[in-house]
């Protein structure tokens, strides 16, 4: 019985399923995040490289 007790009560696990899963929401959120803004982000590089070999003609 002391086995099956000290086996309920032991939250050591619960810890780490934890933070498993706020990482998992933190890499949700970014993915959400870059694919939002995927777009925006290559039509301002796209203008960088435009503008910088333009510059060096």
């Amino acid at each position: 019985m002391g086995k099956i007790t000290r086996f309920i009560n032991d939250e050591s696990g619960a810890t780490a399923i934890e933070y498993a899963l706020i990482a998992a929401l933190m890499a949700a959120a970014i993915i959400t995040a870059l694919g939002t803004f995927s777009t925006d982000l290559k039509s301002a590089f796209t203008k960088i490289g435009t503008t910088l070999t333009t510059k060096t003609k």
